[in-house]
């Protein structure tokens, strides 16, 4: 599977398209602001450059790329003001992500984002296809760059999967020892080209802040990172019972994500040594983001996370299995998520949260965020900051 030209999101304004579908990550970027605003303020300790320069890798579609950039804008001058700082003249802002990325209703949305800035703020804004595991810019040419959900998905499916994982579709309870092996390899050696690839072209004490979906525990098959991909192994599964599919199709399908602890994603960082880790925080967040005094249904709950799910992932199914069944897997994930969170013997299904507006749901994602700063003396070139889901 060519992922490079397989994999986005779904385009435009439909329903199921991620520009409409993308509630749960833009509430991940507003509860991390916090940490974004930190950093941003760290840089900015000293002042700004003339020209700010930042890049959003892996930028899909939809107005929340638009929201990083005003809230970096907005912190910018407020670091400015507070401080007493000159202001930066420009802002150069690079859109990223694969070539088959909706960037026709990305641009479509600048003119709207243009008419909210000050007149007094120059930002240019220009899009950048291509592949985030390969260089994208010129040496020493970035000042801070962000990535939300991105650094997750693989650059490839693990090469020592073979056939190892039948029946599955990412690593679950059933899987062998060797295709977690194969999956953690391949995230290791995609996210060290990252690093690598990032610290060529990011300047001397230059951020970054990334977010990517990881699980709390040491354990890989547990339950808050692998019961969606369960579940939709499940719907497939339903399909060969109904004779719509082979189960060999199945066999060769694996999802190319990996969702890290902490402790795996603090020993790739050291590993590649370009990077120095500063800070690291993590908080949960359930699939189902919504206020906790909505009443939604558990039936409606679900059909917000299918779309959701849908969004992400339809393409990629969509490579593999055909066009023609993607409704029947989608509906039939969110009916196994209903009778699953109706089971729970856990009393973890859909609900009003404790802690409003989070409610409380079946996949609970832990957020982690790392902190990279450049060394003076080192080579390392860059701050990062990583957060990662359970």
């Amino acid at each position: 599977m060519d992922l490079v030209n397989v994999l986005h999101m779904n385009e435009g304004t439909s329903e199921c398209s991620y520009a409409n579908s993308s509630v749960f990550q833009k509430y991940v970027m507003l509860k991390s602001m916090r940490f974004l605003e930190d950093t941003v303020k760290d840089y900015g300790t000293h002042g700004f450059p003339e020209c700010f320069k930042l890049a959003d890798l892996g930028c899909s579609s939809g107005a929340n790329t638009f929201l990083f950039v005003a809230n970096v804008l907005s912190i910018v001058h407020a670091v400015c003001l507070e401080k007493n700082l000159k202001a930066p003249e420009e802002f150069q802002v690079f859109l990223n992500d694969l070539p088959n990325n909706d960037f026709n209703e990305l641009f479509k949305m600048t003119p709207q984002f243009f008419s909210k800035l000050e007149k007094s703020i120059n930002c240019f804004v220009c899009g950048v296809p291509g592949s985030f595991y390969t260089r994208l810019f010129p040496s020493k040419s970035l000042h801070f760059v962000h990535s939300s959900y991105g650094l997750h998905w693989l650059s490839q499916i693990p090469e020592k999967l073979l056939d190892n994982n039948k029946g599955n579709i990412y690593i679950a309870k059933a899987s062998p020892p060797r295709v977690y092996d194969a999956y953690f390899d391949q995230f290791n050696k995609d996210v060290t080209t990252f690093l690598q690839m990032r610290s060529e072209e990011i300047i001397p004490g230059g951020r970054m802040v990334l977010t990517l979906i990881g699980r709390s525990i040491a354990d890989p098959t547990s339950k808050d990172c692998c019961s969606i991909y369960e579940l939709l192994a499940k719907s497939l599964h339903d399909l060969v019972v109904e004779g719509l599919l082979h189960e060999e199709g199945i066999n060769s399908f694996n999802i190319p994500i990996y969702h890290p602890c902490a402790d795996e994603l603090k020993t790739v960082i050291g590993s590649e040594s370009s990077f120095r880790l500063d800070k690291l925080e993590t908080f949960k967040v359930q699939w189902d983001v919504h206020d906790a005094n909505d009443t939604r249904s558990e039936d409606d709950s679900g059909k917000f996370i299918a779309k959701t799910e849908r969004a992400v992932m339809e393409p990629l199914f969509a490579s593999h299995f055909g066009n023609t069944f993607m409704d029947k897997i989608f509906d039939s994930s969110m009916e196994e998520r209903n009778e699953f969170e109706s089971n729970d013997p856990l009393g973890v299904g859909t609900g009003a949260s404790t802690e409003a507006p989070v409610p409380v749901d079946t996949c609970d994602f832990n957020i982690s965020k790392l902190d990279i700063r450049a060394g003076q003396t080192s080579p390392t070139t860059a701050n990062s900051v990583f957060y990662f889901a359970d």
